[in-house]
């Protein structure tokens, strides 16, 4: 739609993995080359890893073109394949007929294949894409393939692609034999700020763009926040914004065309608030605690009861909503919040909805019909008694607020039920966050509930280092391949907004 606006020739930033718009910056040059180097000079497994989008896929798509002429590949784009799946994979991958053939001499026909191509001075590689979801099985499969050998030389050499969980699923301790000859590990760094500025014009002037820079430092800026330096994040974000400066009429990417994309694709930055504006949220929150106290304390000196400190007491807890940041201003005001004043100091403690005798709670015997309950001598000073615990839902805004997530905590329960269902073995991830916004996933989840899909939306909390996230699932499956054939399925707005992936339980 935008290609002659901006005089390109194709689509800058597409997500599907084209050899082309291979970046070599952020360190994918030197470990392309690397990568070449261990598989025809070095012996031992190699693995790659990154996050969901820091371009391994073309990463080995790029290897797959400059491997030299005496290295065959078997390129394994499924992984959730069974031990025999493989291994018939890979028969088929080197030229072998199997058909009807068991598994003992499907493997005996691999070896023999090896050794025949080994005294031509051929190597092969496997090439695993989307290691991580590989079924322990096959893995272990793969570790007995790479034990191949004829003399003093391996006859196979073994490449893993995969996401930071496949470091997770080779430390248990049954995986620590295909885990110890792992000789080199090469990890996909996100992209910085500057060499995202300069990704972004590489990708244009591949699609034959032969103007000046089009991106302002504040649209790289934000597409670098909200991105994470993740390179498929980035693609969808540029193109959006191409897309909202095509509609505008411009040609110079600024950062409003940026927050234009960002409300498309539900890709927020992270948000860190300042430091003096957390310095006065703590300030708040400690200020109406003190004075919530200090209420709960006049309730239970009113009623008789023993004070906070006295070794007897038994105080019930006390749940305490945080205040808004303008309560700071006004201390008193926080302090009498919970109060209703008359014109008088006394006070009456009601104990039921109409008003009736209050009974003190201190003794479980019926109190003397004939005597009154302990209270002040004046009575117009009205404390109601504490309010049943409220949930403070967590939010990024530097400002604390209590809001409505009764769609984000049904999800979280749908969440935690679906990873107990043994049928359940895949889902497709719409994406993930690396903090909890409760109220723009409430946001999210009211547009699902408005197309029908919220019965299908999951979420499930999930560990960055020290800082709790969010993982944001559609579906379950009973089978990886399901969960991808389902992907062609989803609602338009998701196939469009989201670069998906699948998750495997």
């Amino acid at each position: 739609m935008y290609l002659a606006h901006f005089g390109i020739t194709e689509p800058p930033f597409r997500i599907t993995p084209i050899t082309e718009f291979f970046f070599t910056g952020a360190n994918r040059g030197e470990i392309l080359e690397a990568l070449i180097y261990s598989i025809c000079e070095v012996e031992g497994i190699v693995k790659v890893s990154g996050e969901v989008g820091s371009g391994k896929t073309m990463l080995c798509r790029m290897l797959l073109e400059k491997l030299p002429e005496n290295v065959e590949s078997v390129y394994l784009a499924n992984p959730s394949l069974s031990r025999e799946e493989m291994l018939y994979a890979i028969a088929d991958g080197l030229g072998l007929t199997t058909t009807g053939e068991r598994v003992g001499v499907i493997m005996s026909m691999i070896q023999s294949k090896l050794e025949e191509m080994a005294s031509e001075g051929k190597r092969v590689v496997v090439l695993v894409d989307e290691a991580h979801a590989m079924p322990l099985d096959t893995l272990e499969e793969l570790r007995l393939l790479y034990n191949l050998q004829t003399g003093n030389s391996k006859l196979l050499q073994i490449v893993l692609f995969g996401q930071p969980e496949l470091n997770a699923k080779l430390d248990q301790p049954n995986m620590r034999q295909l885990k110890d000859r792992i000789v080199h590990h090469f990890n996909m760094q996100p992209l910085s700020r500057d060499i995202l500025e300069n990704y972004l014009m590489f990708r244009m002037r591949a699609a034959g763009y032969r103007g000046p820079n089009i991106f302002s430092s504040d649209a790289v800026k934000l597409i670098a926040k909200a991105s994470n330096g993740l390179m498929r994040r980035t693609n969808i974000l540029a193109d959006k914004a191409l897309l909202a400066a095509f509609v505008e009429d411009t040609y110079y990417i600024k950062a409003h065309h940026v927050r234009t994309a960002l409300r498309d694709s539900e890709l927020d930055p992270i948000q860190r608030p300042a430091r003096k504006a957390v310095l006065l949220t703590v300030i708040a929150t400690t200020l109406f605690l003190l004075a919530g106290s200090a209420a709960w304390w006049m309730m239970q000196q009113t009623e008789g009861v023993a004070p906070f400190n006295s070794p007897k007491a038994k105080p019930s807890s006390v749940s305490l909503v945080e205040p808004s940041i303008a309560a700071v201003s006004n201390t008193s005001a926080v302090v009498a919040a919970p109060i209703t004043t008359k014109q008088t100091s006394s006070a009456k403690v009601p104990t039921t909805p109409t008003d009736q005798p209050p009974t003190s709670n201190v003794t479980t015997k019926k109190p003397d019909p004939i005597s009154k309950p302990e209270i002040s001598e004046n009575t117009n000073k009205t404390i109601p008694p504490p309010t049943s615990p409220q949930k403070i839902t967590p939010t990024t805004s530097s400002t604390p607020e209590v809001i409505q997530t009764i769609l984000f905590e049904q999800r979280m329960a749908a969440g935690k039920q679906l990873i107990k269902q043994k049928s359940a073995v895949a889902s497709i991830q719409l994406f993930y966050n690396e903090s909890v916004n409760a109220e723009r996933i409430e946001r999210f989840l009211s547009r699902a509930d408005k197309l029908g899909k919220l019965h299908e939306i999951y979420l499930l909390p999930i560990k960055f280092g020290r800082k709790d996230g969010l993982r944001v699932l559609y579906g379950s499956y009973p089978s990886v391949d399901a969960a991808r054939k389902a992907t062609n399925t989803l609602p338009k707005r998701y196939r469009e907004a989201f670069a998906t992936s699948i998750h495997i339980f």
